[in-house]
């Protein structure tokens, strides 16, 4: 028997509850508000008392109206049928809302559950199984999904029977399992799973080993991420978040990509709508939508859907990596999210920590960064979740909380700088501030020189060294002024503009500079350090700028060009008889 309740008291969107038996942390109900059935989430219980946020609006509700206790979280619905979806923060397909907002209340199935797919069974009669072991498996667009164990099915199973090739609903039965006790258990291809809770179903996690491979040079020279590693993307309003963001969705070394828009304002969501199903996906040569699913919550959704929206994101990430796939999951962004904690922690009226967010803000953005990454799985295949987030920080400052805490959990951090956008140098990733914890792994620095080339790591410290020593030399040719400083100065500052304008900058809207794969950028970084570690005659320093300039444009004019066509190396030609002229 469901347990029950009556509203005791409303605080916003926070309402306490006078339960009749027991209650769990996290225990999903509904809220009758009149004719109006609205779902929420216990968040804390005292006593009998339990303090519910509601994933709507409390307008209208009153004391003594019914609360009805559902036994069980807030799950997800996973089976064939989730990409190219656009679904908010509790799963509703959002394709099937009526009017330009969700009405209170409203509930559309997640899934098609009367479309039939093509089953092929993957495993027979006898085999021994667990969850997330592999039954079968349907074609979703270009993805062979797997039809696995459920994941509540922890124990040890006999396959008794799998159905035949053919077509089935997802809630068909396609396996019986038995198990230690003889006891039969029905599969179908749908099956839940509580989004708060990380999927488990693999042998094992290790550390990320391969870099994921975006085609952004100042990420993949200078900062590369691993595949299954952590990365987040601090910068102000207006610094090219959103649009690095969709270069990577579009670009990385991904099956799957998963886009959270959480908090985010209705243009730039709208932005997205419009532009995915529209765009052409190198990779496959399709839609990008067609390996795409959109969890959006706007700005003026209610904030405890806007904090759902991230954790069945990951749950949905979660659920294709036990298939065996890569998966790309960007959240855009984190910081909405954590202002939504920040506001259940105020009214549930918890000690506030620093800027009132909560006292354990850190924790709960390391635990979820802590489920992604790279997982072998029982049956030897295996999958991964890259994780990147983007964090808005008030006014720019990264020392506030969120930024502070999310530097603590994520691997990669590539902080946008304001100048930066400013002065039209995109992606706007601040080359000094920046990082990669992943360059320091053996693993990933032994796959790098297998990969791109022997002392790969040393050459990108190198680089960052002459950028370093090229702003040390800006800054005292700004304070002494040009006749003030040698001409060797002038020289260390334009070989580190030279990285900066042919490496670090990128035209995301160019055909062919958009993507650079990791063959043209190591081309184009080696003959890069080639020049910057030469040293050159120069009688002044309008000598040495108008030089630097001409090799700027012809390396630019190579960066435009098709890799190794004449016309590339043609422009290599030229850049060799350039330097030629002024080498000491």
């Amino acid at each position: 028997m469901k347990t029950t309740g009556r509203v005791s008291g409303i605080i916003s969107n926070i309402v306490i509850v006078k339960a009749d038996g027991a209650v769990g942390q996290n225990e999903i109900c509904h809220v009758w508000c009149g004719e109006t059935r609205m779902m929420a989430e216990v968040i804390k219980v005292v006593g009998d008392d339990a303090y519910v946020q509601v994933f709507d609006s409390t307008r209208g509700l009153k004391i003594g109206d019914k609360v009805e206790f559902e036994g069980h979280m807030l799950e997800a619905t996973l089976a064939p049928g989730i990409l190219s979806r656009n679904y908010d923060g509790l799963q509703n397909d959002l394709e099937k809302m009526n009017g330009l907002f969700i009405e209170r209340g409203s509930i559309t199935d997640p899934i098609d559950f009367e479309r039939k797919w093509e089953f092929k069974p993957l495993a027979k009669a006898g085999d021994k199984v667990s969850a997330g072991a592999w039954l079968g498996e349907v074609q979703e667009q270009w993805v062979a999904h797997k039809i696995m164990v459920p994941f509540v099915m922890t124990e040890n199973y006999t396959v008794k029977s799998v159905v035949a090739a053919g077509e089935y609903k997802v809630t068909d039965v396609v396996a019986v399992v038995t198990d230690a006790e003889g006891k039969e258990h029905q599969i179908t291809m749908v099956q839940k799973w509580p989004v708060k809770q990380a999927i488990r179903a693999y042998a094992n996690k290790p550390r990320p080993s391969r870099v994921m491979e975006t085609g952004i040079r100042s990420i993949d020279t200078f900062n590369p991420i691993a595949d299954g590693g952590t990365g987040f993307i601090p910068g102000p309003f207006g610094a090219g978040k959103t649009v690095l963001q969709h270069a990577l969705s579009k670009q990385a070394e991904a099956d799957i990509i998963i886009m959270v828009a959480c908090g985010e304002r209705a243009n730039e969501v709208v932005e997205i709508f419009a532009e995915f199903p529209e765009l052409e996906d190198p990779r496959t040569g399709h839609k990008l939508m067609e390996r795409t699913t959109i969890i959006c919550n706007t700005s003026n959704m209610p904030v405890a859907a806007r904090e759902a929206s991230v954790y069945t994101g990951m749950t949905l990430a979660e659920y294709y990596r036990a298939m065996g796939l890569k998966v790309l999951l960007l959240a855009d962004s984190t910081s909405r999210w954590a202002q939504a904690l920040r506001e259940m922690s105020n009214r549930l009226e918890e000690l506030p920590g620093q800027d009132a967010f909560p006292m354990d803000l850190s924790a709960i953005i390391s635990n979820f960064y802590a489920r992604a990454g790279l997982v072998e799985l029982n049956n030897g295949a295996t999958g991964s979740v890259t994780f990147i987030g983007t964090v808005s920080p008030a006014g720019g400052n990264l020392k506030e909380p969120v930024t502070e805490s999310t530097k603590k959990a994520a691997r990669c951090f590539y902080a946008l700088s304001q100048g930066r956008a400013d002065s039209k140098r995109y992606p706007a990733i601040d080359p000094l501030d920046s990082y990669s914890k992943y360059l320091e792994y053996p693993e990933v620095s032994e796959y790098l020189d297998e990969r791109i080339g022997k002392g790969w790591v040393e050459k990108v410290y190198k680089g960052k060294t002459i950028v370093q020593r090229g702003k040390e030399a800006s800054e005292q040719i700004n304070i002494l002024g040009d006749d003030g400083v040698p001409v060797e100065y002038h020289e260390r500052f334009w070989k580190s503009e030279l990285i900066d304008f042919v490496i670090l900058q990128q035209d995301a809207f160019d055909s062919i500079d958009a993507n650079c794969p990791i063959e043209r950028q190591k081309y184009m970084y080696e003959k890069v350090l080639s020049v910057c570690e030469r040293q050159f005659e120069f009688v002044d320093f309008d000598e040495c700028s108008s030089y630097f300039k001409q090799l700027i444009n012809l390396f630019r004019q190579m960066n435009y060009s098709v890799y190794e066509s004449e016309q590339y190396y043609a422009y290599d030609k030229q850049i060799d008889e350039l330097i030629e002229q002024k080498i000491k």
